[in-house]
């Protein structure tokens, strides 16, 4: 059995392109001969340093022909319908794409040759299912929950993702912003680090945080491997994300998290959720339960300020962090994605 994967965002080892591979992984480890359509196999020791996931037994080929004489093809979607040729298609779309014409003839005939629709969140299949007028399965993006585990903890506030400008920012200024008014009240012993991917055109954006952040206890660190970061969820108390900070997810549901596989993560190991109250975020955090949802700045710093003086409540939602995580264990998208073959 042959399966080809394709996914056009690949160099930018996101979310998306780990989900990517990991479906790429099932397929193998269930007896595929996986051929994923990139234009170098440099990019196989990219992803594995990245996401922590073995891929000697996946090719990587300069042209998978749309699964032409294939028997699974598995299609990232950049908000067109390919057509796709092999015996069984699976279309996914991990950006919840609007206003792109979704319901044309065309699309709608190209969609006959789609076996199942598969969309990374409830919130992206909102937006898809409206756009293109289907109705697509979720199935939530793998979290290596198994293997992450908490270690002993330090006043480490952490924020993992990717330091970029561009169509889903990560708005690491104002969690900088935040984190020097906690200290200006008196919390002089905690630490913000700041931990991501960079990409071309972010120079700019890691230097100008580079320069705010210079004398306070904010570290950055640029692309580490997956080993560095489990790490530093080890020993994290608290989690910060700001992505969706400001925007109108009705309007631009792209510029919004569309799940959070990193937020998960820190929650595996016991970190205390806070994330902006936008997008996938809503699915993962029950606020007040198993981590914070907010708004406002300034309800958002009230949160933290009431969490670590509360050890009692601090134990008891790290724990509920950790069973919530379980949901998106490893085993549970092999089995799904299993169940679609």
């Amino acid at each position: 059995m042959k399966a080809a994967i394709v996914n056009p965002y690949l160099d930018t080892l996101g979310g998306g392109e780990r989900y990517t591979m990991s479906f790429a992984k099932v397929l193998a480890d269930a007896g595929y001969q996986v051929d994923v359509q990139w234009k170098s196999e440099a990019i196989r020791e990219k992803l594995e340093k990245r996401f922590g996931i073995k891929l000697s037994n996946i090719s990587f080929k300069k042209d998978v022909l749309r699964g032409d004489g294939y028997d699974a093809c598995f299609w990232v979607s950049d908000g067109s319908i390919p057509t796709l040729h092999a015996r069984k298609n699976f279309l996914h779309f991990q950006i919840p794409f609007i206003d792109v014409n979704g319901k044309t003839l065309l699309n709608r005939m190209k969609l006959f040759r789609v076996n199942k629709i598969i969309c990374n969140s409830f919130f992206t299949k909102t937006s898809i299912d409206s756009e293109y007028g289907v109705n697509s399965i979720v199935i939530y993006p793998p979290v290596d929950v198994a293997t992450i585990k908490p270690k002993r903890k330090e006043n480490v506030i952490l924020s993992v993702g990717r330091f970029s400008q561009l169509t889903q920012a990560k708005h690491q200024d104002i969690l900088v912003e935040v984190f020097k008014k906690f200290v200006k009240a008196g919390h002089t012993d905690w630490k913000l680090i700041l931990a991501g991917g960079t990409e071309i055109g972010s120079e700019d954006m890691v230097k100008k945080l580079k320069k705010n952040t210079n004398k306070w206890p904010i570290e950055i660190i640029e692309s580490p491997d997956y080993t560095k970061i489990v790490d530093l969820y080890g020993h994290a108390k608290l989690f910060w994300t700001a992505a969706g900070y400001g925007v109108d997810e009705e309007k631009f549901p792209k510029n919004v998290e569309h799940f959070g596989i990193a937020l998960v993560e820190a929650m595996a190991a016991g970190c205390i959720p806070f994330a902006y109250n936008a997008g996938g975020h809503k699915e993962i955090i029950v606020s007040g339960k198993n981590g914070f949802l907010w708004r406002k700045k300034s309800e958002f710093l009230d949160d933290v300020n009431k969490i670590i003086s509360d050890k009692k409540q601090l134990l008891g939602i790290s724990e509920a962090a950790k069973i919530a995580s379980r949901v998106y264990e490893y085993d549970r998208f092999e089995n799904e994605v299993l169940d679609l073959l």
